[in-house]
């Protein structure tokens, strides 16, 4: 059944996790051991997660010696591929203790836009599930071309939720929630809760930005969020950070209510 508040959570079924490549790759890497603990106790307790990791590309910057990321779609498609083995490498590594596997699932927009694709791909995820298997997704950026250059892991880790009818999406970002306007902002105020219907137009989450290892932003995230509410997957923003908090159903970030679906 579908989250319909935070405090469900802490008993949804299936969750989806999403984490952005700022939050995990260079000098952050030491958060993928700290989000594995999270989702390692979440999947003692019965959870199915789904783990939605960008930073393959990101990854690979500093194993090719680039000096930042890279412009041209060869080399783009070249650190994914270096930099995806090792991050998956660091996952698996991080959840040995636990005894938990991981299985890397490599994904296109057009993947999930075929019928056979996309149910070939639901049958492989849920099947691991079922083994015990924490799926690690990200985009397959060795052949996609414009998901690298506008794509984004929000809207993958929405469209996973939605082909594996995951009770909840959670999408971690660098802040704790969503505000009203840009952070930095003195006027802007925590958002606490999106109602189905609410008229966002008067916020100000700012157009998608492009950092030094990866896309994204709170527009992304917005827009992600909606999509998978309407649905009827209930979707929680918040700071990766706070993963285990928000797994737990802490009253954190910002709660994006389900859509009552038929």
């Amino acid at each position: 059944m579908s989250a319909q508040t935070r405090a469900d959570l802490a008993t949804a079924r299936r969750i989806v996790v999403k984490v952005g490549s700022s939050s995990i790759s260079g000098e952050a890497s030491w958060r993928i051991p700290m989000i594995v603990q999270a989702l390692a106790s979440a999947h003692r307790r019965g959870v199915e997660v789904i783990l939605v990791s960008s930073g393959a590309i990101a990854t690979g910057i500093p194993v090719l010696d680039l000096d930042s990321r890279p412009t041209d779609l060869a080399t783009q498609q070249a650190a994914a591929a270096v930099g995806q083995n090792l991050l998956v490498f660091r996952y698996q590594e991080a959840l040995r203790p636990f005894r938990i596997v991981a299985g890397q699932v490599l994904l296109t927009t057009g993947d999930l836009e075929n019928a056979t694709s996309r149910s070939n791909a639901r049958r492989a995820m849920d099947r691991m599930l079922a083994l015990g298997v924490l799926p690690i997704v990200n985009e397959n950026d060795t052949v996609a071309t414009q998901e690298i250059r506008f794509g984004d892991n929000d809207r993958l880790a929405a469209l996973v939720a939605q082909l594996l009818h995951a009770d909840a999406l959670v999408l971690l970002s660098d802040v704790e929630s969503l505000y009203t306007k840009p952070p930095t902002d003195p006027d802007a105020r925590p958002i606490d809760t999106v109602a189905p219907d609410a008229d966002l137009a008067g916020l100000e989450f700012g157009a998608s930005v492009v950092n030094s290892v990866g896309t994204g932003g709170a527009a992304t995230k917005v827009s992600a969020a909606r999509m998978a509410a309407a649905s009827g997957i209930g979707v929680m923003v918040t700071s990766a950070d706070l993963i285990g908090k928000a797994l737990e159903g802490a009253a954190i970030g910002t709660w994006f209510e389900p859509a009552v679906t038929a």
